[in-house]
């Protein structure tokens, strides 16, 4: 009953946040679409990675928020009453809690170490390649497009819907050299890394007015590198794998080996805080804890933050700034847990003694 309650629950509240959050970057995405920097192709790509990175950034809230809503209507509805009478305890109730959250935090592990690097990665990768086709992208049918600073001008009869070019005109200028290209056919192809247009059955002349020296020639393909203003790409921190992390020794890269683990340790964590905080009184409602712990949950995510923005800074030692936070959460667990049991059944507990 309990896990098919946390895991609907945990669903629900999950999609909740993501969509909000995606919603809001999808907007940013179709402005970088209607700019011309990204092309209209790459938008369900970039969204979907997105998608990936919310989940895994709203894993630990959703869990948390899950836990308090489903004990808390057990206990407006009176089931965790009839449970302590039956003899059912605190640690029958942790236990059947974590049969749900375990398999939850290997889930969120794999997600925070593997998959969110994997799509950090990639969106960087995304934008630089679609920023360096955003000058391709302006060939339009019919018309004169300006390519590289005016270094080449393409004319296209017609653009089919494989994205192949018909009947290409192209002027290109090397350095004081002037060359002309006419071809039946033109495709974009990535060669080696690079970005290349291809000429397919055409002819090439080089050379300058007024001279003599002309180079005429015919081809059955013909590939012209087309240079980028975008620079080399640089993956971000958040896009280097797990395995790179931890053979590093640069705090940035250490904060954010840390905050991926974090994930699963503040799931874990904040499920034990979660147990003692769903306590309700049957009038108070299932949300009569959740301004508390809305409160709780933005007090630890800033303090985590905080921890390892000194870390970063090098104004605390590495594992203070990953397990400061912790160490104050235990604390605040063990006042929930005297709050609700009392403090004879903590010392006993301590001693190694059942109630």
């Amino acid at each position: 009953m309990i896990m098919s309650d946390l895991l609907k629950t945990i669903f629900s509240v999950l999609t909740v946040l993501v969509v909000i959050i995606v919603s809001r970057n999808f907007i940013k995405i179709l402005k970088m679409a209607v700019d011309g920097l990204i092309s209209t192709e790459a938008i369900v790509g970039i969204l979907g990675l997105k998608i990936v990175l919310a989940s895994v950034t709203f894993m630990v809230p959703a869990v948390f928020v899950s836990v308090l809503m489903v004990l808390g209507r057990m206990y407006r509805d009176q089931e965790m009453s009839a449970l302590s009478s039956a003899g059912a305890g605190v640690g029958r109730l942790y236990i059947s809690v974590f049969k749900t959250i375990i398999p939850v935090v290997f889930v969120a592990t794999w997600m925070s170490l593997y998959l969110a690097p994997w799509a950090a990665a990639n969106v960087e990768r995304i934008i630089h390649e679609e920023k360096q086709n955003v000058g391709v992208r302006a060939i339009a049918e019919g018309k004169f497009s300006e390519y590289n600073k005016g270094n080449l001008i393409f004319y296209v009869e017609k653009i089919s819907a494989d994205n192949v070019m018909h009947d290409v005109f192209v002027q290109n200028k090397r350095g004081d050299e002037m060359g002309v290209i006419t071809a039946e056919r033109a495709e974009v192809r990535t060669i080696n890394n690079g970005l290349y247009i291809v000429f397919i059955n055409g002819e090439r002349v080089q050379g300058n007015a007024g001279d003599v020296d002309f180079i005429f020639e015919t081809f059955a393909e013909y590939a012209m590198h087309l240079e980028s203003s975008t620079g080399i790409l640089v993956n971000p921190v958040e896009g280097i794998a797990t395995l790179d992390l931890l053979e590093t020794q640069d705090l940035k890269e250490l904060s954010e080996l840390y905050h991926r683990l974090s994930a699963p340790l503040s799931i874990l964590v904040l499920v034990i805080m979660a147990v003692p905080l769903a306590q309700v009184s049957p009038r108070s409602g299932v949300y009569g804890n959740l301004a508390a712990a809305f409160l709780i949950y933005f007090s630890f995510a800033n303090f985590e933050k905080v921890s390892s923005n000194w870390m970063e800074k090098g104004e605390i030692s590495v594992w203070l700034g990953f397990w400061a936070v912790y160490m104050l959460a235990a604390f605040f667990i063990v006042i929930l847990l005297v709050r609700l049991n009392g403090f004879i059944w903590m010392l006993m507990q301590l001693r190694g003694k059942s109630v």
